[in-house]
């Protein structure tokens, strides 16, 4: 019967889907499958992008892989051939020689170009919830996009080599997420921040165009952990999203809970990230990532304020890809 149940569940996130309590770590094989982390260190002012996906291709399967650091507003980027993602233990790899990169659920190695990123990752906090960050929208198959942030805190330690130059960083804070389905949507809308005055409090936010066959919307995500307790706000909550030009406005409520979200990126021009046309075998640089935005966040409950702070490390992103 266990054999059968395995087969049932391999079957079935083909789809795109998890099951709840499932892992949606291990990769789903659909047609395009991210992986991201996201570092920062308040002291020196630093926050660290690393991504790469396996995208499906009949050509051969490939990787989008980038990494970027800020402040300096450096991007390495590029389009890897032979990506290959395993399930247990979970591992992603592409590339060789000097653009290469492989990681897994304790470390990453990313080599492109002049870069050389190395991160180890110690005291994850685990998602606590039955469905990923998605919220029921996780179960349904063969949407368009998944998004799941599974380690919502943490450390990493490790050194960035580039341009001649080097950090070294020990403890930094760790956030990570990973997303899938036939690939980025049409429009899109991000942010995550967890540096709010050494307040055990990370906070990540998704949305963009859902598609469903025929059916088209916009739909938004937020996700709050204060200490140890996890808020995960998703339709068929209400969330409402107001974006503008370096300007993200998010409200979320539900009978307990109300989150209310600013976001403001107008210090600093955005670092531009690759996005994969999985079909194509090529990326495009249309998505726009503040590495050092501002992101201010209230959480109520029942009414009554039980966070507030701002984080001038957040992560604030909006992006878009071709129709078609």
């Amino acid at each position: 019967m266990a054999g059968i149940r395995q087969r049932l569940v391999e079957r079935y996130r083909l789809t795109g889907a998890d099951v709840p309590f499932g892992d949606p770590l291990p990769s789903h094989r659909t047609e395009m499958e991210g992986w991201f982390w996201r570092v920062t260190e308040p002291s020196t002012g630093r926050a660290i992008v690393a991504l790469c996906s396996v995208n499906r291709h009949p050509a051969g399967d490939w990787s989008t892989t980038a990494v970027a650091l800020h402040p300096g507003g450096i991007v390495r980027a590029g389009a890897l051939d032979g990506a290959v993602a395993t399930d247990s233990p979970f591992t992603v790899s592409a590339g060789s020689g000097a653009s290469a990169f492989t990681a897994g659920t304790d470390r990453v190695d990313f080599r492109l170009d002049d870069l050389h990123l190395r991160m180890e990752f110690s005291d994850p906090f685990p998602w606590p919830k039955a469905f990923a960050g998605g919220g029921i929208f996780s179960s349904i198959p063969y949407l368009n996009q998944y998004w799941h942030p599974y380690r919502l805190g943490g450390r990493a330690s490790g050194s960035v080599e580039f341009a001649g130059d080097r950090w070294d960083f020990t403890d930094a804070t760790l956030y990570a997420e990973r997303n899938w389905g036939a690939g980025f949507p049409l429009r899109w809308w991000w942010g995550q921040a967890h540096d709010f005055d050494g307040a055990d409090v990370s906070v990540a936010f998704s949305g963009g165009l859902l598609e469903l066959g025929p059916l088209r919307r916009d739909v938004a995500g937020v996700v709050v952990r204060l200490g140890r307790k996890v808020i995960r706000l998703t339709p068929p909550m209400p969330v409402r999203s107001v974006i503008g030009d370096n300007y993200w406005s998010i409200r979320a409520r539900s009978p307990r809970y109300q989150i209310e979200l600013e976001g403001d990126g107008t210090a600093l021009p955005p670092h531009v990230l690759p996005v994969p046309l999985p079909a194509d075998r090529r990326n495009v640089d249309t998505d726009f990532e503040h590495l050092g935005g501002v992101l201010h966040c209230t959480v109520k409950e029942s009414g009554r304020v039980i966070f507030s702070g701002t984080s001038y490390l957040a992560g604030l992103e909006v992006g878009s890809r071709p129709p078609g």
